[in-house]
């Protein structure tokens, strides 16, 4: 079912998203995470933020997104979210998620206006991240970190949330079978905890109450 999101004009959408964010996470949005955690990473979570980029493109809204370098010790060669890890001089997750975002991929935070956030995500390396919801007005440039990043890249924010494109994939570790969402666009392979915190956005915002 389409989201009335995508009728609306861009300052609509923008609104629209704003008031869907400040509501509490719906309990379909929550404990998206799978508890699995890799050898060595089990404990607390160090804290992370993301930031989820919707750019307003004069053909529709579109998400960027990075393809993490293959040389990085987590996640290597995955695709991501601008982020990482929240230091101790970070007031907020969002300007954590912001200054990631500038180290990464040259986003200026002033391009950037903060919607809200999503509800967090424990990934398999032992972060607790949450998604900060941005709202990005071109024009920008793109200027990726060659240590972390390979790739940026953007997709139609419309496929990523159309239910027909959203699909449960599993894996086998050993004799554990370990499922997971993911989301197939074009030569790019969408999933794991990026394809999770988009399940978290679609379901925020498909929640009527």
């Amino acid at each position: 079912m389409s989201l009335p999101l995508f009728s609306l004009p861009p300052p609509a959408q923008k609104d629209w998203i704003a008031r869907r964010l400040a509501r509490p996470a719906p309990p379909e949005a929550q404990g998206m995470s799978d508890g699995f955690r890799l050898p060595g990473r089990e404990g607390r979570a160090t804290p992370a933020a993301v930031l989820v980029p919707l750019v307003n493109r004069e053909h529709g809204l579109t998400l960027l997104l990075t393809q993490r370098s293959a040389d990085l010790p987590d996640h290597a060669g995955q695709i991501s979210f601008p982020g990482g890890r929240v230091e101790p001089d970070d007031p907020t997750l969002a300007h954590a998620a912001l200054r990631e975002a500038t180290e990464e991929i040259g986003l200026p935070a002033e391009r950037v206006v903060v919607l809200g956030e999503l509800a967090p995500y424990d990934t398999v390396s032992g972060y607790r991240v949450t998604p900060i919801v941005g709202w990005v007005e071109p024009p920008f440039a793109v200027v990726a970190d060659p240590v972390e990043v390979a790739d940026v890249f953007e997709v139609p924010l419309a496929f990523l949330l159309d239910p027909a494109n959203q699909q449960r994939h599993f894996r086998m570790l050993g004799e554990m079978r370990r499922d997971f969402w993911a989301i197939p666009w074009g030569e790019r392979y969408i999933w794991g905890a990026t394809a999770a915190m988009l399940m978290i956005l679609d379901r925020t915002l498909r929640t009527e109450s």
